[in-house]
């Protein structure tokens, strides 16, 4: 099986993309702070997996690649989406859980809620295990979080105060997308691959999709499945989103990426890109050669790395004199394209298209 297995940076000059709320204690009642994870060497601010994938989700929503989303369905105290990979590319690609509720109340509401008309019914549970995984993004160095104060006086009588958090760092973040599952839903007796009931089978038997018999699982044509895929990488490119983007805008679109096509789900990239001793990011070339040196057998496509002209100008220069003759990678440099982010995903987007066997 083959995944596309990268790495993003973020960069966060003074940002607070993911709040915690408010803290008990604070001087204010109005106190809002960010995420961070706390350890013995100090204090790290963090965005979590689930708010990543929600500006994924928003961002792919919202833009020209034809996503088609899955509706979603509120019961008391339980959302779900649809949970049909089949028509819609978010519970394809990003997964789902849906286990309906058996209680005679539950049944009802549900029948008589007419926004419910075009639902895929339901019976059993059904779930389905990700493609796209995603790390939780984490700051490369402990960070110091800055208390910012301000009031609210634009009324008579006395102001009112507020204080809220934000930090400068660079956020770094894991993905993977399993190519293989990309479109391809089981219907095996276990959690997370109990993808389709007999209702969703019979729709895919009616699709006319290919049915893998000894995988049990019902497959979309390879043109369905890149286009899917496509569309996930072009939302990646335009990433947007993130938490007090009024007070602190950040482009949240990754700064610096490094990805390519592997043989097995396990990260070669994760130590690539690490924090220096004043704490900020540096390419570790060692590491990067290594990686390329035990894993050879493993790359099916060049690593792109995706780098903005003007973000660690000074670490950039030192990779592209590793390349060079006599450099440390120069023995790789045929395997490795360094370019603009977005061009970086519009080129495996375009290699995808070359080689649809990535998928099988």
């Amino acid at each position: 099986m083959a995944f596309v297995t990268g790495l993003l940076l973020i960069d966060a000059p003074a940002s607070a993309l993911n709040n915690l709320g408010s803290i008990p204690g604070a001087r204010t009642d109005n106190t809002v702070g960010v995420k961070v994870i706390r350890a013995k060497d100090g204090v790290y601010p963090y965005v979590s997996a689930q708010a990543f994938r929600y500006w994924l989700r928003a961002t792919l929503e919202n833009g020209d690649w034809g996503w088609e989303k899955a509706p979603i369905f509120r019961e008391k105290k339980v959302a779900y989406t649809d949970a049909n990979p089949i028509l819609y590319w978010d519970d394809d690609l990003l997964g789902y859980m849906r286990a309906p509720s058996k209680k005679t109340d539950a049944v009802e509401a549900r029948a008589a809620d007419e926004s419910r008309a075009a639902e895929t019914p339901t019976i059993d549970t059904v779930t389905r295990v990700s493609p796209f995984r995603v790390s939780t993004l984490v700051s490369i160095a402990p960070a110091n979080i800055t208390e910012d104060f301000g009031v609210m006086s634009r009324h008579e009588g006395d102001p009112v105060p507020h204080e809220h958090q934000f930090y400068r760092t660079t956020l770094k973040g894991l993905y993977s997308l399993d190519l293989h599952a990309c479109g391809t839903f089981s219907y095996r007796q276990k959690t997370g691959f109990r993808n389709l009931d007999d209702t969703r089978i019979e729709l895919a038997k009616e699709k006319g999709l290919e049915h893998l018999e000894a995988e049990k699982s019902y497959r979309l044509t390879q043109t369905e499945r890149l286009e899917r895929v496509c569309a996930l990488f072009e939302g990646l490119a335009h990433l947007e989103g993130g938490a007090k983007q009024t007070l602190h805008y950040t482009d949240v679109t990754p700064a610096l990426t490094v990805f390519a096509i592997t043989k097995g789900g396990n990260h070669i990239f994760s130590h690539v890109v690490g924090a220096n001793g004043r704490g900020l990011p540096e390419i570790k070339l060692e590491a990067l050669r290594e990686a390329l040196t035990v894993f050879a057998n493993e790359l099916l496509s060049p690593v792109y790395i995706g780098w903005i002209a003007g973000y660690l100008d000074e670490e950039r220069a030192k990779l592209e004199a590793a390349l060079r003759e006599g450099g440390m990678l120069a023995d790789f440099a045929d395997k490795i394209c360094v370019t603009h982010p977005r061009e970086a995903y519009q080129q495996l987007i375009e290699d995808l298209k070359k080689h649809p066997e990535w998928l099988d």
